[in-house]
């Protein structure tokens, strides 16, 4: 199934153009994402990614203009209805032949808002090419197109591998959660949970530009415990991280664990995708966690990682690097069994006389 209308929505009977009126509409969450490449050479690709070019900063240029852009969407596509923004969220980055520009949109509304995420990709690939047209000539946009949208009556619709828009049955009858959110599954859902939910958070995995070494690290281990594992793979997105942690816990996992964006830089974001979710804290676990690399990494120190539920699911953050993700796991095989066993109901084991008078 394509992502194609039956009928031109912006066209009236006679055929004149007008405004779609959307206010019987229910106001939604609503999200969307776009990407946009610039082809350029190589000479400009090494210019742009040593902050090098004579006229400045030009990825730090795209991304304000392309977060700007958003609020003038309205002012540039004129049957497009102005609407109440609630993020933005813009990547400018250098990689194999081109710029990559991508975009998240999000908005509380009665209409899409794939135009705006459109708009900013577009016109931060016009900056990319405004500032480096004096070092080549040839620099165009590739493409600009659409990679997710959730939220509204449509529901979800992802790019698939060959280029076309799947509409996600599953996802369309779940409305998308507002940002901040709680679980849009119920936090009891019931149903059996017996898989571990594998999540991989990265904006270069999940566009395949980067091998996830992490992801299948965790799934095996899961396995080797005799889980049943399902992965998935997302941008460092707080509006992606959550949408996919929610059908992670609705497809029955009693345990997620994430990997990536546990740092401190402005683009690691997990731990705030998270926590409005978590319905218990596990500090102790998360302490534990945290304390796994200390004196093996100077990274460890500054590392964010997590634990806590949401319901019957325990949600495990990890950071991003083989190491971590090793030394996590391990911690984890420590309470696996007796944590699932609280999960599924089970009472706290019986302790010793000698244990008490401890």
């Amino acid at each position: 199934m394509t992502g194609k209308s039956e009928e031109l929505t912006h066209v009236d009977e006679s055929g004149k153009v007008h405004m779609v009126d959307v206010g019987a509409k229910d106001v939604t969450a609503r999200a969307a994402r776009a990407h946009a490449r610039v082809s350029a050479s190589d000479h400009a690709l090494g210019l742009l990614a040593r902050g090098e070019l004579k006229k400045g900063d030009a990825l730090a240029i795209a991304r304000i203009a392309a977060i700007a852009s958003v609020k003038k969407t309205p002012d540039l596509i004129p049957l497009c209805h102005p609407i109440a923004i609630t993020g933005v969220k813009v990547s400018v980055e250098v990689v194999t032949g081109g710029v990559d520009i991508v975009a998240t949109v999000r908005t509380a509304d009665r209409t899409g808002i794939e135009m705006e995420a459109l708009t900013a990709v577009t016109v931060g690939a016009l900056n990319i090419v405004d500032m480096i047209k004096a070092v080549d000539r040839g620099a165009h946009i590739a493409f600009a197109r659409i990679e997710h949208k959730e939220g509204g009556r449509s529901g979800t619709w992802s790019r698939s591998a060959d280029g076309e828009m799947i509409h996600d049955d599953s996802a369309a009858s779940t409305p998308a959660p507002e940002d901040p959110a709680g679980p849009a599954v119920p936090a009891d859902a019931a149903g059996p949970r017996t898989s571990v939910g594998v999540l991989t958070i990265s904006d270069r995995s999940s566009r395949g530009e980067r091998a996830d070494e992490t992801g299948p690290y965790i799934a095996a281990t899961a396995e080797d415990w005799g889980y049943a594992t399902v992965r998935a793979t997302v941008p460092d997105e707080v509006f992606a991280i959550r949408a996919a942690v929610q059908q992670l816990q609705a497809d029955g996992a009693w345990l997620i664990v994430t990997t990536g964006g546990t740092g401190i830089t402005p683009q690691d974001v997990t731990p705030e995708a998270l926590e409005p979710l978590l319905t218990t804290q596990l500090p102790a676990l998360t302490s534990a966690l945290q304390a796994t690399g200390i004196g093996k990494a100077p990274g460890a120190l500054l590392t964010r990682s997590l634990a806590g539920l949401i319901g019957r699911t325990a949600v495990v953050a990890l950071p991003g690097s083989p190491g971590a993700v090793r030394d996590g796991m391990d911690v984890l095989a420590q309470v696996r069994e007796h944590l699932a066993a609280q999960l599924a109901g089970a009472d706290h084991p019986a302790h010793s006389a000698k244990e008490l008078a401890r």
